[in-house]
Order: structure tokens, then sequence, then C-alpha cells
């Protein structure tokens, strides 16, 4: 007698598991195009830097403008809680481990001050470059006509999930359509990892989603929650929700995988699986100009009840010019990522993101130890 099912499971992939297939033509990699647009506006590189305290502050969302990048700024963070976020930031890196999270729910625990709100985003400005800021959805109607005011260029309002959907007590809750209408800017949105909520919020007229739940270095969600969809599978998933909305509105929404980023390979795993643009956090926050000090820690870290987020010692290994374009001096992959980018789509024949979406990869558990049996037992000197 055959057991009844209560349901079948699907197989879904991250990084490590998957491998891209070279093309049957190649093509130099100086000749690639790997432009970004999102509605009028238009960026070098694919890259956006994750809103993060320990990511992003004035100074490097202005380096990485003039670098050809992205860099969204926490506006729920340090940045606009304290006059004096660089004295703070360093506090956080000097704590104990044992101490780091009762600190980090202590220094979040202030108010956000809306002055600071504008004058971030008018520093940013200043600088002639462009300024996008990320609040959460509890915070979004509150701070999003100070956002306006300022002139902020891009919007992102992000959470650990975000749905079209949502139920709560709230009589009204926030509503994407009218969010729009009130802000002069593109609205991005975040994060999903399925093609019915992806497909659902780029129907509410968005302009691009953000994509993954939990993948993070500094982020313990999967843990502590236990959801979440590896990256792979995501991206692939809602790049078919990001193709069935252009189908069926003429509209195209770019997708931005976000987090999970270790070194170049898993980058270009990204593009092959569908992305538009990739959101990196610890890759940066190893930076030497970045706010954290050499630390990275998860943005749910500080919740009062339920932190779902750890603090993570990353180092400084380069400048971020050096991490995106070196050159390089280390072997793992973690610098020169546009160089490893163009290089990918060289060797797959694709001359853009659009061509490089069409790759072949395949299923591939021992891509990262086949033949690697010396670098697995020999230590590095």
């Amino acid at each position: 007698m055959a057991k009844p099912r209560f349901r079948e499971l699907r197989r879904s992939f991250g990084f490590d598991e998957v491998a891209i297939v070279p093309g049957d033509v190649t093509i130099n990699p100086d000749q690639t195009n790997i432009e970004l647009k999102i509605d009028d506006f238009t960026f070098a590189l694919p890259i956006l830097a994750s809103a993060m305290d320990a990511v992003v502050d004035v100074k490097t969302a202005v380096i990485l403008s003039k670098l050809g990048g992205l860099a969204v700024l926490n506006l729920e963070g340090v940045q606009t809680r304290y006059d004096n976020p660089e004295e703070v930031l360093a506090d956080i890196a000097r704590a104990p481990v044992a101490e780091v999270t009762a600190k980090l729910q202590k220094v979040y625990s202030a108010p956000i001050k809306e002055k600071l709100v504008a004058e971030r985003i008018e520093a940013i400005k200043k600088a002639g470059t462009t300024c996008a800021v990320s609040v959460t959805p509890a915070n979004t109607k509150r701070l999003a006509p100070i956002i306006a005011e300022a002139k902020a260029d891009i919007l992102a309002v992000q959470s650990t999930v975000t749905t079209a959907k949502h139920v709560s007590k709230s009589y009204r809750g926030l509503i994407f359509t009218e969010l729009q209408k009130s802000v002069p800017m593109p609205v991005i949105v975040g994060n999903c990892v399925s093609y019915s909520a992806c497909l659902d919020i780029m129907k509410t007229g968005i302009s691009a989603v953000l994509v993954g739940v939990g993948p993070g270095a500094a982020c313990t969600t999967r843990q502590v929650l236990g959801v979440g969809v590896p990256q792979i599978t995501a991206t692939m998933d809602c790049a078919a929700a990001r193709d069935e909305y252009q189908r069926q509105s003429g509209r195209y929404v770019p997708i931005i995988t976000d987090g999970g980023f270790r070194n170049g390979g898993d980058l270009c795993k990204a593009f092959a699986a569908g992305a538009d643009a990739v959101m990196l956090g610890s890759i940066l926050a190893q930076a030497k100009e970045a706010p954290g000090l050499g630390y990275h820690w998860g943005m749910s870290h500080p919740h009062p009840a339920l932190p779902r987020g750890t603090r993570i010692k990353v180092g400084t290994t380069g400048t971020m010019e050096q991490i995106l374009f070196g050159p390089t001096s280390v072997t793992d992959g973690s610098q020169n990522l546009i160089g490893a980018l163009r290089t990918a789509m060289g060797v797959c024949g694709a001359r853009n993101i659009k061509e490089m979406q069409k790759a072949e990869m395949v299923i591939a558990p021992a891509i990262t130890t086949e033949g690697k049996s010396w670098q697995m037992t020999q230590a590095s000197p």
C-alpha cells in the first residue's frame, strides 16, 4: 500500500552547487556592456552597496557613485540617529564579542532624527552624485516626505521579507502604488525570493526588486526563523517573474540579487541565473573606506526582542576601487569583481547582461572541490 504524501519538496540551489558552462563563441572582455538601468538612471556598473551601517555612509556613497555604481544609505541606522556616527561606529567595532548584541540594541534604540535624514541626503547630493536611500515599510510614510524634499534620487523600501499583500491590524498599511505617486523618484522594493511575490510586487508599478532572504554573511534569519531560499533558485524564480511581467505589461523591471556573495564567481553565477544587478555587503565592508572599520553586522541584529544578525570580522583588504577593479594580489576572487564579471561574460560570449542571463548553467556540487585537494589540505604560509 502506497504511503500518502503530505507534500513534495523541490530542490533549490545556492552558489556552490552550480557552475556556468562556457559558450560556443568567446569575445574580448573589454567589449562587454554591463550597464544597469533603473528607470531614467543608467549606471556603468551593475553593483549596489547594501544599505548597512558597516558598508555605506556619506563618504562611501560618494565614492561608489563616482566609480559607476550605486550605494544605498540606511536612513534608520547610525547615520540618522547620531550627530557623531564615526564615534558610534568605532564603539561598535571595539565592543567585546559577548557584549556586542546588547551594545547594538542600545545604539539603535536612539530615535531617528529627521533633520539628520535630510542632512545626509543633502551631503551626498552636494558632491554631485546619485543618492539612494533605504527605509523599512514601518517608517516609509513618515520619512518619505523628508526624502522627497531633500531631493534623493532613488528610494528603497526594504525588510527581511516584503510582499505586495500584507495583512495587519492597521486599516491602511503601506500601499506601493500610493507611495510612488507621493515621491518623484524610482522605488526599489525588497526582499523577496518567490515567483508569485515578485510578480505581485512588480504589478504595483515599482522600479526594481531586491531578491534574497537570509543569505548575507552577517544575517542569521535562516537560523532563527528557518526561512529563505538559496540565491541561485531565488534569482531564477524572480527572473522568471520579471520576464512574465514584461510579457504582460511591456515594462522591464530589473531584479537585484541581494546578499550571500563571497567572490567574483558568486557574482557571475548570479547574473547567469538572471540577475540584472547585485547588492554587496560583506565584500564592500572590507574596503579601507568602509565605515565598519573591518567589521560588518546585520541590520536585524539590534532587534530588541529577536535579533537576527551577528557582528563578523571581515578585515580590511583594499580600497573600494581595488575590490571592484583591481589590481589584486589575492587569489580567492574577492577583488577585481568587475574584471571577473567581464571575463566570465567573454568566456560565455555574452556581449551584455541580457545575454549573460542566457548562459547555460549546470548542477555542479563539486565545482569548488574537484581537483583542489592541495588547496584544501595545504596550510597558507
